[in-house]
């Protein structure tokens, strides 16, 4: 009954966010004293219906880190256009010599991605893409170029209105 009495943590009270942990990194300075350690944590949080975010925190504690990280991925989320279980089109996101090429996938494909580019699409609800990393593999390039291509795309609905146009004359 002891477990009852316990208070929850913060993550167990959170507000319908799915948080991705991608990655710790221990960092260390050395000074006169020896070395001074500290820790980087990477995560993505999405709500799974089409709003991601990424973000990075450092302390001295892993769980402060991770904390940091969390917070401030949550004031950086986007909104990305889902039509049914994919996304609307082809795109490219690219961030230094990272780029990520995202394809439509049919129902039933499932997410083909890898590491950090898997986690920003579940995290943001796609079900269903196909996806290709080219250059560096950091994972916090493949992040932020993954979340520049997301945040590109674009309904048919919002471009047709840009043009003017009925969505039936876009789509044709």
């Amino acid at each position: 009954m002891a477990r009852e009495n316990r208070p929850q943590r913060k993550q167990d009270q959170d507000d319908g966010f799915i948080k991705k942990l991608i990655g710790i990194n221990r960092v260390s300075k050395t000074v006169k004293g020896g070395r001074n350690m500290r820790f980087a944590a990477l995560v993505v949080v999405g709500d799974g219906n089409g709003k991601v975010g990424y973000g990075q925190g450092k302390a001295k504690e892993v769980p402060e880190a991770i904390e940091k990280a969390t917070q401030a991925a949550k004031k950086n989320l986007i909104s990305v256009p889902v039509v049914e279980t994919s996304i609307p089109h082809e795109v490219i996101g690219k961030f230094g010599k990272g780029a990520v090429l995202m394809m439509p996938a049919e129902y039933g494909t499932g997410v083909i991605a890898g590491g950090p580019v898997r986690a920003v699409m579940e995290a943001a609800g796609i079900k269903n893409i196909r996806t290709k990393s080219h250059g560096t593999q950091n994972p916090v390039n493949c992040i932020k170029a993954t979340i520049e291509g997301l945040s590109r795309l674009k309904t048919a609905e919002e471009i047709a209105a840009l043009r003017g146009k009925t969505v039936e004359e876009v789509v044709g």
